[in-house]
């Protein structure tokens, strides 16, 4: 039954109404995480009148997840993060039925968590989790929305969706362990999670109330600190291999390279290195202080910055050679050599790697592609005498 006093402001919606509401009370959501993006996700949905939540989650609250974790308070730490929120999430709204699962996803497990629901919500830190989620949601016919954090830039897209794009299309491998920081080692802005989870909840909903959905073959950047959104257009490949089991995505998580120990550093590096042999080839990540290091040596690159046009204008590096936008450089292939190495970056070297990807899936040799870890401003940083303002 709709509790029309609690959600009499969806009610009147045209979009929504009665029925829609109705629609929303019997619909289910499983939240991967319990963390940055799952609490702001959790929080809206429940708020809105979605009947079953459920959240997967191993962990246990930690003081320094207060910053951004806002489904719990200072009394949590040291519960376990499913456990606060359900409790959190019942003060918001008892009607709410809440199921909690205190495990980690893995391939053991994760087809029979993922049977009953309408929506599986990513709310991981962790790369080959998103592999795993997302080679289950495909075997199971789940749509799933994706969000992902990296110091102050986000992303948001909905894959698996009535036959629109997975995430293996737009990320057809990982980066190598040792390239991916960690939330402790590269930051994160505070209220980005937030904004991420958000938008999350918001396609969830139009999902579930049978709206248009916008982020179905679309990646949604979105920049804290210049307040700007972007959007990645792609399609699903067709010469991808079809996914019939779990076994790529298990491969990554069975020696549990990817992930961290209890004191939160990462494993081994000849760990490290196994599952980068297992990934095959992609393309490099590059530090600035092994990219000078490297220049000093001799190294002449090819320099391409994937900004916007409004920040090259508002500074760029006097070395680069070429400008064009991670989602135009495909018109200027022509202008890019193939017979030397390209060092790519962005604002901090999120929107480089997808046009890393776009480079390679027009035929260039991933051996030959740089990634700036950090993007410009790790160039400010290290070189300052370097950027055009």
């Amino acid at each position: 039954m709709v509790d029309v006093a609690r959600h009499a402001r969806h009610i009147s919606l045209p979009n929504v109404g009665l029925e829609g509401q109705a629609r929303l009370s019997k619909s289910s959501v499983l939240i991967v995480g319990a963390g940055g993006l799952g609490s702001p996700a959790s929080l809206y949905l429940a708020a809105a009148g979605v009947g079953r939540l459920g959240l997967i989650d191993n962990d246990a609250v930690e003081i320094s997840n207060l910053q951004r974790q806002i489904l719990h308070s200072t009394e949590d730490v040291g519960r376990s993060k499913v456990d606060s929120a359900k409790e959190t999430l019942g003060a918001l709204d008892p009607n709410v039925k809440v199921e909690v699962f205190h495990e980690r996803l893995h391939p053991a497990n994760v087809m029979e968590r993922f049977q009953g629901w309408d929506l599986i919500i990513d709310g991981t830190d962790n790369l080959p989790t998103r592999y795993l989620i997302d080679d289950a949601c495909s075997l199971l016919g789940l749509p799933w929305m994706y969000g992902s954090v990296f110091r102050f830039e986000g992303q948001v897209s909905l894959f698996n969706h009535d036959g629109g794009p997975c995430y293996r299309d737009l990320f057809p491998e990982p980066p190598p362990a040792e390239a991916v920081p960690t939330c402790s080692e590269a930051g994160v802005f505070g209220v980005l999670p937030g904004m991420v989870g958000m938008l999350q909840a918001t396609e969830a909903i139009k999902l579930l109330l049978g709206m248009p959905t916008s982020l179905s073959g679309a990646l949604l950047l979105y920049d804290a600190q210049s307040m700007n959104f972007d959007t990645l257009r792609f399609e699903a490949d067709p010469s991808r291999p079809k996914v019939v089991d779990l076994s790529q995505s298990a491969s990554m998580l069975s020696e549990d390279a990817w992930c961290m120990n209890a004191r939160g550093q990462s494993e081994s590096p000849q760990e490290q290195k196994s599952v980068s042999t297992q990934l095959g080839d992609m393309f490099n990540h590059l530090s600035m202080a092994d990219f000078q290091l490297r220049r000093g040596e001799g190294w002449t690159p090819y320099i391409l910055d994937v900004r916007s046009d409004a920040e090259y204008a508002e500074a760029h590096v006097s070395v680069c050679d070429l400008q064009a936008p991670h989602n135009a450089h495909r018109r200027a292939l022509e202008t890019i050599p193939q017979n030397t190495d390209v060092v790519i970056f962005c604002k901090s070297g999120m929107r480089s790697q997808l046009a890393a990807i776009e480079l390679i899936k027009s035929g260039y040799a991933a051996q030959r592609l740089y990634n700036l870890d950090g993007g410009i401003m790790a160039w400010k940083a290290a070189a300052p005498d370097e950027i055009v303002r």
